[in-house]
């Protein structure tokens, strides 16, 4: 049934398509092409004209935009038209804009771009509005925009289409305008600061900076293999050792690693470096950075995120990590003094380590498991274990601990910075020990970059680095969920059923499939039946729900587990971990409608308490396992039982 209702839906837009194609060719056949049209001149936004009403009251403007409604009434109409600030309704009659006019009018459908020219009035109900004199269509919308009363919601297709969840979602437009003006205030501090915005290199044979994997690519010009950049550090240091004092970039970097709502693959780092300076001037400038832009974006330095106050007004607290694990873990680290020691711990804590784990790696493990999610308040988490920080200056009187900090506020990592290393005999030792764990397996360790360390050898003053997580700051600033949400194309897997170089069906028409899709069972094998009966009783006590992804996220320190937080029809979200992660990315299944067993007891996974299953089908094909979860119509609301 549901199959047939989505085939004439289908059916319905593909007649409204072919209307307004032919609309168009009509258009055109009598040369009134819109796309021919090169320019029009506006005078006024919508919002500017609401703001200045008063000074504005039957003068003539001239504004653009798409149009959004429109209800005709013979002789005259009611129009409303978007545009970048918001929209306005416009007055649209025969005797003022002509009879010919009136008739091209009638035929505009919602989506036009259309021009507006006429004089400001305020209706009989108090609305603003535009009194036509001239209504021209510019460009012929060949689409159909979301139906209005239900709007844009699907979250898949909104990152997708992003230009029309942009006209759909008043909100969404807000967000990235926001994000704009984060920018320009984080640029307009650091210009007042004495900092110089500077451009280094994308494409790298060496991508060194942070710990992560790289993207890998093919320059055919040169035959060499590069890289595309996890950071920008190695080169913004080479600008210190060349003199300039204060630099900055605001630029994209890439990490080749999975999706979830704060992670993805391409995302905007900001990073700056100052020379004669240490971490404890990075933190003054990180407190006073932050309460600018927010009192500069929002005008204040009080914000809410889901329902979390933070003061940016306040004093930042600071605390070492050694302090911060024994007072959210009860583990003191001062007692610890050997490697076997923290394996000890590490075990009776259930926290699982690596055999290449040195005792500063498990000391960072019990931060990552006990404090984070604490640090809710801005906060700088200082003095990090040597192990972790290959590019940071140790502390004279410890040399186990670097002068470092990461600045944390609602649990996440916001900032990373350093009192940068700048002795290059005892960079390259640490490029060394890195190399080691990359040949242990890490594939997220650093190499040695040579061209860098003749630069340090040439001379790098004491020097203070940060780097800012840019797209973090604006979730936290805009109040947004995910970081999806403040990216205006984030990455997305490729759909099966489209066309693989952009995402959208291949044929413009998007005509229903005559026949339905004819798979190849023939290499499957299955899993043999049970033999074993189960009694009717026993089966009927397990509890099937349809439930909602909220939210999915890679579990961390586990390459298998997803957690998922789901909408159960109680009213309070239920967390179920699955170990399906090599099947599916996080980001593809939020918003999906999956079959869980509610009525489980809860079982600790990586500390965790999972408190149901989902239901997945797997198969194995050609030796190789498959598994798919089991998805249902989205119509089914969340918590409706299954028989």
């Amino acid at each position: 049934m549901a199959i047939q209702q989505n085939n004439g839906q289908e059916q319905d837009l593909n007649h409204l398509r072919k209307v307004r194609r032919e609309k168009l060719a009509e258009l055109q056949a009598n040369g009134q092409n819109p796309f021919e049209i090169t320019k029009y001149d506006v005078t006024h936004h919508s919002q500017e004209v609401k703001d200045n009403f008063d000074e504005l009251e039957g003068k003539h403007v001239v504004l653009a935009g798409r149009m959004m409604s429109k209800r005709v009434m013979g002789k005259a109409s009611f129009c409303n038209v978007q545009d970048l600030q918001g929209n306005i309704q416009s007055y649209v009659a025969r005797d003022s804009i002509g009879e010919e006019e009136y008739k091209a009018f009638k035929k505009m459908d919602i989506g036009d771009i259309v021009g507006l020219e006429g004089e400001v009035f305020k209706t009989k109900t108090g609305e603003i509005s535009i009194h036509a004199s001239a209504v021209k269509l510019l460009s012929k919308s060949l689409q159909i925009l979301p139906e209005k009363f239900h709007g844009l919601t699907n979250t898949d297709t909104r990152y997708r289409q992003r230009y029309v969840d942009l006209i759909m979602n008043p909100e969404v437009k807000d967000t990235f305008i926001k994000r704009s003006k984060i920018l320009t205030a984080i640029r307009k501090y650091l210009g007042n600061e004495g900092f110089m915005e500077v451009e280094t290199p994308m494409l790298v044979q060496n991508a060194g900076g942070a710990a992560a994997r790289p993207f890998e690519t093919h320059f055919n010009a040169l035959n060499e293999d590069l890289k595309l950049r996890i950071s920008l550090e190695l080169y913004l240091k080479r600008l210190i050792v060349g003199g300039l004092e204060r630099v900055y970039e605001i630029g994209r970097v890439f990490r080749n690693e999975g999706l979830d709502t704060r992670h993805n693959p391409e995302f905007t780092l900001m990073e700056l470096y100052q020379a004669y300076t240490d971490y404890h001037g990075m933190m003054d400038l990180t407190e006073n950075l932050y309460r600018f832009v927010a009192q500069e974006v929002l005008g204040t330095t009080q914000i809410v995120y889901k329902g979390i106050e933070m003061d940016l007004g306040k004093p930042f607290e600071r605390i070492t990590m050694v302090d911060a694990v024994k007072k959210y873990a009860g583990v003191d680290w001062n007692e610890v003094e050997t490697l076997e020691q923290a394996r000890e711990l590490a075990k009776a804590h259930n926290l699982e380590f690596e055999e290449r784990h040195k005792k500063g790696d498990i000391l960072n493990l019990f931060f990552e498991e006990y404090v984070e999610e604490h640090l809710l308040q801005p906060t700088f988490v200082m003095d990090h274990p040597v192990e972790i920080s290959p590019l940071t200056k140790k502390k004279p009187e410890n040399p186990d601990y670097v002068e470092r900090f990461e600045f944390f506020m609602n649990g996440w990592e916001m900032a990373n910075a350093y009192s940068e290393l700048n002795d290059p005999i005892d960079q390259r030792e640490r490029f060394k020990a890195q190399e080691e764990l990359l040949a242990q397996g890490d594939d997220e360790a650093n190499t040695t970059d040579e061209d860098f360390m003749n630069a340090l050898e040439i001379g790098m003053p004491p020097t203070g680095g940060i780097g800012f997580g840019i797209d973090r700051m604006c979730m936290l600033l805009t109040g947004a969920e995910a970081i999806r949400d403040v990216l205006l194309f984030p990455t997305m897997k490729t759909l099966n059923d489209v066309n693989k170089k952009n995402d959208v069906k291949s044929k413009a028409t998007e005509e229903v499939k005559a026949e339905p899709e004819k798979i190849d069972f023939s290499k499957v094998k299955i899993e043999p039946l049970f033999e074993e009966m189960v009694d009717f009783d026993t089966f009927s006590k397990s509890d099937f729900r349809a439930v909602k992804v909220k939210e999915c996220v890679a579990v961390p320190k586990s390459k298998k587990l997803l957690q998922f937080t789901l909408d159960d029809g109680t009213g309070t979200d239920r967390t179920i971990l699955s170990g399906i992660h090599s099947f599916y990315e996080p980001e593809e299944l939020v918003g999906k409608t999956l079959i869980a067993i509610t009525n489980l007891p809860p079982r600790a996974m990586m500390g965790i308490d999972s408190c149901g299953m989902l239901l997945s089908a797997i198969h194995e094909e050609e030796g190789e396992e498959k598994l798919h979860l089991l998805m249902v119509d989205d119509h089914i609301p969340a918590g409706a039982k299954l028989y």
